[in-house]
């Protein structure tokens, strides 16, 4: 049956992400003004926006933002590009899953901020140890994923491809690939958000230049409104790259079933 034509529609998912931001906006801004909580600690919202106006004529401010994103891009291509390639060859061997499996369970559970003493010893402050710890806490998102895509191969496309004597890049380039890329796509996404937690992380906790850098001088100067000014700015990159990863989704697995605009019937 055809839908109604006087049916209402529902709001889009971006008018309803805009209006969860501005209640909290509002909460922001009410909250301190009525006392319920100290507006040294937590400044209004207002005055946050304001500080980051302040901020934005700086340029420490830019250089902040560029040192952030560059260390975040070169980790996640590291990551991405190691992960899928390790991803396909482990995935393409019986053998080699069977003497890597244990290895891997080992290492991912390893949170990355332990590293930051080794990272520390062996880089110092520098965009090494930064690129260390967002490449190892990234690189097991597209890892895991692209293992379980060439996993998750049809036998018998696999039996098909053995038949008509496929190659190994064949194989890969027409069997494999189709499959294992819905996969992959999902650990870029997943890959793109922890790298850039890992980037702010390591750049508060280590000091390497960038805005997490720039967080820890403004809460150690009292400079509260500015501390949460650079806060806000990172949630804003956060929320561009989450939705940058699903637009680069879209546009690469358009031909898949799943992404297909289902017809009314």
């Amino acid at each position: 049956m055809n839908k109604s034509v006087g049916a209402p529609r529902a709001p889009a998912n971006w008018v309803r992400g805009l209006t969860g931001l501005l209640v909290l906006a509002a909460l922001l801004e009410i909250v301190p003004r009525m006392g319920l909580v100290s507006s040294l600690y937590l400044p209004p919202i207002s005055v946050m926006v304001a500080a980051l106006i302040d901020e934005c004529q700086t340029s420490e401010f830019w250089l902040a933002l560029a040192l952030t994103l560059r260390s975040w891009a070169i980790g996640l291509a590291i990551a991405v590009i190691a992960g899928a390639a390790l991803g396909f060859l482990i995935g393409s061997s019986s053998i080699l899953r069977r003497f890597t499996a244990s290895t891997i369970e080992l290492l991912r559970p390893i949170p990355s901020v332990a590293l930051i003493p080794l990272v520390v010893l062996l880089f110092g402050t520098t965009i090494k140890s930064t690129l260390v710890l967002v490449v190892y806490a990234s690189i097991w998102q597209v890892l895991i994923q692209v293992l379980y895509g060439v996993q998750d191969v049809d036998p018998v496309m696999r039996q098909t491809a053995y038949s008509y004597r496929f190659g190994y890049l064949a194989k890969l380039r027409y069997v494999t690939w189709p499959t294992a890329l819905p996969y992959l796509m999902t650990g870029i996404r997943l890959s793109a958000a922890v790298a850039l937690i890992l980037t702010i992380t390591s750049e508060l906790i280590i000091g390497a230049p960038g805005l997490g850098k720039e967080i820890a001088l403004a809460q150690s100067g009292g400079a509260v409104a500015t501390m949460y000014a650079y806060l806000i700015v990172t949630g804003l990159i956060g929320v561009a790259v989450n939705v940058a990863a699903r637009r680069l989704e879209r546009i690469t697995m358009s031909w898949h079933p799943s992404l297909r605009p289902v017809e009314a019937s």
